[in-house]
């Protein structure tokens, strides 16, 4: 059973320029895998050279971004990229959900907190 992950970070940028780095296959390379290819709604992730197939399974323009590893089993898990406005102060969060089992969840969320700050500096935050 895999432990959900659940992370906010503030990132001072408008939804439309951080969705088009969570969703396009050269905003993704910039901070999250090294090379992407897409066909169809299969994205192959690239790290060192070996890829990862995942499939989109749920998108909306500027807010929300939705992905399920092929080779992950459990039918509950996914990963998202979830952009959200506060309409009060105009700050702009994203929010990461994901899955890891126990014993790597530290290390899960070590890794998001590397890419996020990867993904700030591409954005020049």
């Amino acid at each position: 059973m895999k432990k959900k992950i659940e992370l906010e970070y503030s990132i001072n940028s408008s939804p439309k320029i951080l969705y088009t780095r969570l969703s396009s296959p050269s905003g993704l390379s910039e901070w999250f895998a090294d090379d992407i290819n897409i066909k169809k709604n299969i994205y192959t992730f690239f790290w060192e050279g070996f890829g990862q197939d995942a499939e989109l399974i749920h998108k909306k323009e500027n807010q929300l971004i939705r992905f399920k590893w092929l080779e992950d089993e459990d039918e509950e898990t996914y990963f998202e990229f979830k952009i959200r406005k506060d309409e009060l102060t105009g700050d702009v969060a994203l929010i990461i959900t994901d899955f890891a089992d126990e014993d790597e969840y530290d290390d899960a969320v070590g890794l998001w907190d590397t890419q996020i700050a990867k993904l700030k500096h591409t954005i020049g935050l």
